[in-house]
């Protein structure tokens, strides 16, 4: 029989395989251009992130780290095609460094080492994402990321033990894509603010005109 945070666990790994349809579909409508360098990283990653985070003996939140890598397979393979950048000097930076903390995870035999090294390069495969998501904003599905972000919230009640092992990737996680949620919010509520600005301004303009 299940337990309650088990079952959590699962919901958010399905919830967070779900959050990939739209953005897939954005791929294919050109609305999202995915960026190469992110995907392929995080494919790599993901895959040892799962065997490393299972090997610390966590099980309830594996799901959300295997449908992931599932995800990030897909979008990394289509990016291919449909994404964008690659090798700029911040992209090799990142991909260079990737490539030595995989040298230095090999090293190490401590699934907890593996796990810290391989979210820094999880993180390092993210960083061109984020700074598309800061200079390009509207180059991201925010459905599929607010997507992300409530099954990365959902996985931290999934949570059965919340000691360094066991909560510091599914804390990242949550951490991560909240930064780009942000981000790609953003301007649109700049926009909202203007338009709810300018709506104010013309209401008291069409007062004044009455009163007088």
């Amino acid at each position: 029989m299940f337990h309650w945070q088990e079952v959590i666990g699962i919901v958010a790994g399905f919830l967070s395989l779900l959050g990939f349809l739209p953005y897939i579909f954005s791929i294919y409508q050109k609305k999202t251009r995915p960026n190469r360098v992110t995907w392929c990283i995080w494919t790599v990653v993901g895959f040892i992130l799962c065997f490393s985070y299972y090997s610390s003996g966590a099980v309830n939140t594996i799901w959300v780290p295997v449908c992931s890598a599932i995800g990030h397979l897909i979008i990394a393979i289509l990016g291919i095609k449909y994404g964008e950048g690659g090798w700029n000097r911040v992209d090799r930076w990142c991909l260079l460094t990737a490539g030595i903390s995989l040298i230095l995870w090999w090293r190490f035999s401590s699934p907890i080492v593996a796990l810290v090294i391989n979210i820094c390069i999880d993180f390092l495969g993210a960083l061109p994402t984020i700074r598309k998501s800061y200079h390009q904003p509207y180059t991201e599905d925010i459905f599929t990321w607010s997507l992300f972000l409530s099954a990365h919230t959902l996985n931290l009640f999934a949570l059965k033990n919340w000691s360094l092992t066991f909560s510091i990737y599914p804390l990242y996680l949550f951490g991560s894509t909240l930064s780009i949620f942000l981000l790609l919010l953003r301007p649109r509520i700049y926009h909202q603010v203007k338009l709810y600005k300018r709506h104010i301004i013309i209401k008291i303009n069409n007062s004044k005109k009455f009163l007088f």
